[in-house]
């Protein structure tokens, strides 16, 4: 005779309470944060109360101040979700993706579809700065796509046989990554932000173009002339 289902399935070890609670305590904090994510980029910073986060994730603020000492400390946590997973999105975008050139257009595309979307639009570029900070702020952004762009800008340097010491791709980093920090800026407060997201992406594909062109021709950063 066969054996029964539940004979044939292996039984489940019960969680001992201090798993329990461990797995309940990380639940509820995720769901603050998705929360907070939806309120936060849909009302602003000011104008999400910690009384309807707290309703809508269904906790007693009790709960809430036991993972995070205030809605500053909770936004910090809603704003690396944000940063954290474009930064994922734009590397996945990229990945297996062999053309340097083609790589970094892509991350471009990447990045300026996730500006389009509210989260990114409200909680990363216009309350972002204010709320925590521009050191803190700054230090945010750096742990995640400022990597990317530092990826992205040594992997082209070194395709076009630039010098790719720490230093020089450390100089470009900053540069084009301050370049889509303003470029984002400018398509979050743009009357038309799908126009202006195409304009930003025509204006850095011209200067990748012309980056391409110039180390084709094998002209290095060195012949570049210095003062006068």
């Amino acid at each position: 005779m066969a054996k029964s289902v539940s004979k044939l399935v292996p039984k489940v070890p019960a969680l001992p309470g201090a798993s329990r609670r461990a797995a309940y305590s990380a639940s509820t904090k995720k769901k603050l944060v998705e929360v907070a994510l939806d309120l936060f980029s849909e009302h602003g910073y000011a104008n999400a109360s910690l009384d309807a986060i707290v309703a809508g994730a269904d906790v007693t603020k009790g709960a809430l101040y036991h993972h995070f000492t205030g809605k500053q400390a909770l936004f910090e946590a809603v704003f690396d979700e944000v940063e954290g997973s474009t930064a994922r999105r734009i590397e996945q975008t990229m990945k297996g993706v062999s053309d340097p050139w083609e790589k970094a257009r892509l991350g471009l595309r990447a990045f300026l579809e996730a500006v389009l979307e509210a989260p990114y639009r409200r909680i990363v570029i216009q309350d972002g700065p204010a709320v925590l900070g521009y050191e803190r702020y700054r230090g945010q952004k750096e742990r995640s796509t400022f990597a990317v762009v530092t990826d992205i800008v040594r992997t082209v340097l070194a395709a076009s046989g630039q010098d790719t010491s720490e230093e020089m791709v450390a100089t470009f980093a900053r540069i084009f990554f301050g370049a889509l920090s303003s470029a984002g800026e400018s398509v979050s407060e743009a009357a038309e932000p799908l126009e202006a997201a195409a304009r930003v992406e025509a204006a850095v594909g011209f200067i990748l173009a012309g980056l391409q062109s110039l180390a084709d021709q094998g002209v290095t950063i060195s012949d570049a002339p210095v003062g006068s």
